[in-house]
């Protein structure tokens, strides 16, 4: 299993709000909602993000913004009891959704889940496209959730069952996917389209089907920083094929001292991607540890790039996983330049290198990996 990235994940950079006139105003009203109720509204704007929150006053909110694309991607969590952001996010009342240079406003009766946005037309726009496709990837989750919740407590142990549920998910997503492939051919001059693109391509890009669309998308699309890192995973495929040469990084490690994979030439190097907040990238911990302890003295060294956003959250996994080889980040999330230069999606993620500095394996974690480092080093 891996952590997919959906345009925000939970990974948004904070940025101090740039001193500018506000070309949004995003109101709303939950129930009669008071503190600590608070509101979290972060957003994307053409690969910035931003940070805001506010508490509710007799379930009233206001946010007002800036951003320099036509389109803007919101996370946006509700805090009901004061517990704060991060259980809001996680385990919280959270809605996803695009709005442009507007004035829009949300209700609901008590949570965002049952919210209604009104005045956006970029909102509206998103809805259609996302009604095209057949859903947003949470609702069809949710969908396979309540699929397995309807079964009896003796078919939830079958696995039969549950094999059942997820095939009609796994259905379910690739039809998505070649509805988002027939919307970005139907409609090249949307930016859905785009986003459609984006979403469908996914980590392994398959360059004959996704190239030919998105060069029939407009230069000011593919010029948007979506546009740009989706080419960079069009060309990404490419320069991380399992005999090519390692693309080369420079990256700053936790004490802000530059790291370059340049460096490590001569040694056998696995570039590891992962992230404080990845359930599987912490589970395959262990191994990496107990794999670097076996062969690190015979030439072993692995380089851990992380999708963080947060330094501490990443240094306290560091030291609580007891990782003690080389670390770098510059704390962008899934905007982390080493990532988007190698087209990474998704997390863990990983390529290792030769001591003549080429690709030999991708991917490779668990017991896969073991036997090619024990080949290796045999």
């Amino acid at each position: 299993m891996k952590i997919k990235r959906l345009f925000l994940s939970a990974m948004l950079l904070p940025t101090l709000a740039l001193a500018q006139t506000p070309n949004f105003t995003f109101t709303g009203k939950v129930g009669n909602l008071n503190k600590p109720a608070m509101v979290y509204f972060d957003y994307m704007d053409n690969g910035a993000g931003r940070e805001d929150s506010v508490a509710l006053v007799d379930g009233a909110f206001k946010f007002n913004g800036n951003i320099k694309s036509g389109y803007g991607y919101a996370r946006m969590a509700l805090d009901h009891t004061g517990k704060g952001k991060g259980h809001a996010v996680y385990t919280g009342d959270v809605i996803y959704f695009y709005f442009g240079k507007e004035q829009f406003n949300l209700t609901s009766k008590d949570s965002l889940q049952t919210a209604t946005i009104t005045g956006s037309k970029i909102y509206d726009e998103s809805e259609a496209y996302n009604k095209a496709i057949g859903g947003t990837i949470m609702a069809l989750t949710k969908a396979a959730n309540a699929d397995f919740n309807s079964g009896t407590p003796e078919q939830k142990k079958d696995t039969a069952f549950v094999k059942s549920v997820d095939q009609r998910f796994r259905k379910r997503i690739e039809d998505r996917n070649n509805k988002q492939f027939e919307f970005a051919e139907a409609n090249p001059k949307s930016f859905f389209a785009l986003v459609a693109l984006s979403e469908a391509a996914g980590s392994k890009v398959y360059v004959a089907k996704v190239q030919p669309l998105f060069n029939a998308l407009p230069k000011e699309l593919r010029a948007t920083d979506m546009g740009k890192e989706l080419a960079q995973r069009i060309e990404a495929n490419t320069l991380t094929a399992v005999g090519k040469p390692a693309p080369l990084f420079t990256q700053q490690n936790e004490v802000g001292k530059p790291v370059s994979l340049a460096d490590f030439k001569g040694k056998v190097v696995l570039v590891e991607f992962w992230a404080s907040w990845c359930g599987p990238c912490r589970s395959e911990n262990p191994n990496l540890v107990k794999q670097y302890k076996t062969y690190h003295d015979k030439g072993f060294e692995i380089i851990s790039v992380s999708l963080d956003h947060v330094k501490t959250a990443w240094l306290e996994a560091i030291e609580k996983d007891g990782l003690e080889w080389t670390h770098v980040s510059d704390l962008k999330g899934w905007n982390n330049e080493v990532g988007r230069l190698y087209g990474v999606r998704a997390v863990p993620a990983s390529f290792l290198v030769d001591a003549q500095g080429k690709i030999i394996g991708n991917g490779l974690r668990g017991e896969p990996l073991n036997e090619k480092l024990a080949e290796i080093f045999k």
